[in-house]
């Protein structure tokens, strides 16, 4: 309590801690985009607990890093290079998960793309088991939480100001995560702008990793521009369904 106390009467403090609230929500919408397909894979009765359990597991795994962050922070001094490029583990670390999320996000954008007849052709389609999205939820926030970790370092030397920034990000995803969920689900047209979102994503860590740094700022403002006419084709759409009820 007297901890609290001394963030909120000290405004350097407290201005770094908002800071990171931020940072961390907004970096936690790929997480939370990620979490939400993933475990729509699920039997619709393991969902909920599927979302709960990988979000819950991805606060400990952040809150572990964070007891490590010697070692997060030196992960950023160059190994070897190639071509007079010089990679670090970090970078290692965002290539490897933005492959991964560029593969996931293209196998599930194939898999929605598919038609019935080929589906079946190509055999029944096999749900994820729990363990498995529980695994691959882990993986992918493992990559973003060593980036999250590094940025965070440059705007604050207070692990427990981190700490905070974590707990509270995590519990604005745990309170999303299932209406978002629920939105995509319902909504097969969110579904493909969602993998859209996690394939740029996966590009922008892939660059990141080669050295070519991509602002945020960008990815998330294409985001949100694409969101707000998606909104507006789901609004357009609702009122031609409710126009035409009304004229039949």
């Amino acid at each position: 309590m007297m901890f609290l106390l001394d963030i909120l009467t000290d405004p350097t403090a407290l201005i770094a801690l908002l800071t990171l609230i931020v940072m961390e929500i907004v970096l936690g919408i790929d997480n939370l985009i990620f979490v939400s397909i993933l475990s729509n894979k699920l039997p619709e009765h393991q969902r909920k607990t599927g979302r709960m359990v990988g979000i819950g597991l991805a606060m400990f795994l952040r809150l572990a890093l964070l007891s490590l962050i010697a070692v997060i922070v030196s992960l950023t001094k160059p190994v070897f290079e190639i071509m007079d490029h010089a990679f670090s583990w970090r970078d290692l670390i965002m290539l490897a998960g933005g492959a991964f999320l560029v593969w996931k996000a293209t196998t599930e954008i194939h898999h929605h793309m598919q038609g019935a007849e080929e589906a079946e052709e190509d055999g029944p389609s096999v749900a994820l088991g729990f363990g498995t999205v529980i695994f691959q939820i882990l993986l992918l926030d493992l990559v973003f939480s060593v980036d999250s970790i590094i940025t965070a370092v440059g705007m604050t030397d207070q692990v427990s100001i981190m700490v905070i920034a974590v707990v509270v990000s995590v519990g604005v995803m745990l309170v999303a995560a299932n209406p978002l969920s629920e939105f995509i689900s319902r909504n097969p047209t969110v579904v493909m702008l969602a993998l859209s979102f996690l394939l740029m994503i996966g590009m922008t860590l892939v660059a990141d990793g080669l050295g070519f740094h991509v602002p945020k700022g960008y990815i998330y403002a294409a985001m949100a521009f694409s969101a707000a006419v998606e909104t507006l084709n789901l609004l357009s759409r609702r009122f031609k369904k409710r126009k035409k009820i009304q004229n039949s």
